[in-house]
């Protein structure tokens, strides 16, 4: 049966990148496309109308810190499509503390055998943790209860997280978790459903770095009756690209792939040529708050001396509302609220433009030219 929600307008004759519609409650996304990060179902320093000058089509919020909320929309103060995640990330990493990944993780996958998952108890049931001193449960039925209360237009099943270097036994195992859970999402889905319930649900696929895994993984959720698939898990920037040729060939055409949690510019380039459709990152917002402002040739740091008295915008030829409004760079680093406006706008201009390389058949030519210019 054919996705009504998701139609492909066109395809690349010389990658897998595809245009496309993609139809919510609360309106249109044409894909591929940025989906920004709103954690708290805001975006931080930006009101609504400040959103609405980003090019923003869509955003993603945070179901483990919207535990408690509801009416996600209602957050955010526009009438803007929302995805909601599952909440299983940020529950997975509490298993490792609260350090610095890079004290935490093994360098390899040998060491990380002896890694112990201390902070959380996984059970085929769900994820039992504490947090702020109180202990908490999170399940793929709660999960999914806390998206229906949400009300976003599209919700994540909940899975298990696996990171780089977790082993083949590991992953395996999660990935068959993965699988239980996704089937029990599903008759979460049909049961709301029933009641006039209508949110897109995406399966995620997962198998960490292993060929086998990913495919197995793919298949499966690919044939279940989900509106839309998640790519989830961890991989080093090198692998991602190849990950994506063994699991995109197995997933069904006609409904919209989301790679979640990656959003550089090689890698939006390299994760739409392999047929991914929607891509969330907290980089655009992240590095905004940090003074790391992005450009077409590059990244600047606004927050160093030599930009204390600069006069020029943050770069010539700049439509954002901060450049179009020629706010010097003396200014931008005063203000967060103009580096966010900025950033937001520079990836959703990114990706607009890739849409419209794909529509005009060089989308090749298009990256190569871009790639060319830009340094980091």
């Amino acid at each position: 049966m054919k996705n009504s929600n998701f139609k492909i307008l066109k395809k690349d004759s010389k990658t897998r990148a595809r245009l496309g519609i993609l139809n919510t409650p609360h309106g249109k996304v044409y894909t591929p496309s940025y989906v920004i990060v709103a954690t708290y179902g805001n975006i931080r320093h930006l009101s609504p109308s400040d959103i609405k000058k980003t090019k923003t089509q869509i955003v993603i919020s945070n179901t483990y810190h919207l535990w408690n909320k509801s009416k996600v929309h209602k957050m955010l103060g526009l009438k803007l499509p929302v995805m909601t995640d599952s909440g299983g990330f940020q529950v997975f990493s509490l298993a490792f503390g609260q350090r610095n990944a890079k004290k935490i993780f093994p360098s390899n996958t040998a060491e990380s055998a002896n890694l112990q998952r201390k902070n959380v108890k996984i059970t085929d049931k769900g994820v039992h943790f504490v947090i702020d001193g109180q202990k908490r449960f999170l399940s793929p039925e709660i999960s999914m209860q806390i998206q229906k209360k949400l009300g976003a237009d599209m919700i994540f099943a909940f899975d298990e997280c696996t990171y780089l270097f977790d082993t083949f036994e590991y992953n395996k195992k999660a990935m068959e978790r993965t699988h239980r859970w996704a089937l029990e999402n599903l008759k979460f889905k049909a049961k709301s459903e029933k009641r006039g319930d209508k949110q897109m649900l995406f399966g995620i696929v997962q198998g960490g770095k292993y060929k086998n895994l990913r495919v197995k993984s793919a298949k499966f959720i690919g044939s279940l009756p989900f509106d839309g698939f998640g790519i989830g898990g961890s991989f080093g920037k090198e692998e991602m690209p190849q990950m994506l040729k063994w699991v995109i060939p197995h997933l069904p055409e006609d409904k919209p792939r989301h790679l979640l949690g990656v959003g550089r510019i090689e890698d939006i380039f390299r994760a739409v040529e392999n047929g991914v459709d929607l891509f969330d990152c907290v980089i655009p917002t992240r590095e905004a708050r940090h003074g790391r402002l992005w450009t077409k040739s590059g990244k600047i740091d606004i927050r160093k001396g030599r930009y204390a008295n600069g006069k020029g915008v943050i770069e010539k030829g700049c439509k954002c509302p901060v450049c179009a409004k020629k706010v010097p760079r003396s200014e931008v680093r005063q203000k967060v609220r103009y580096a966010l406006l900025h950033n937001i706008w520079f990836f959703n201009n990114v990706v607009e433009e890739i849409r419209e390389s794909i529509k005009k058949g060089k989308f090749t030519e298009y990256k190569n030219k871009f790639l060319k210019k830009f340094k980091i």
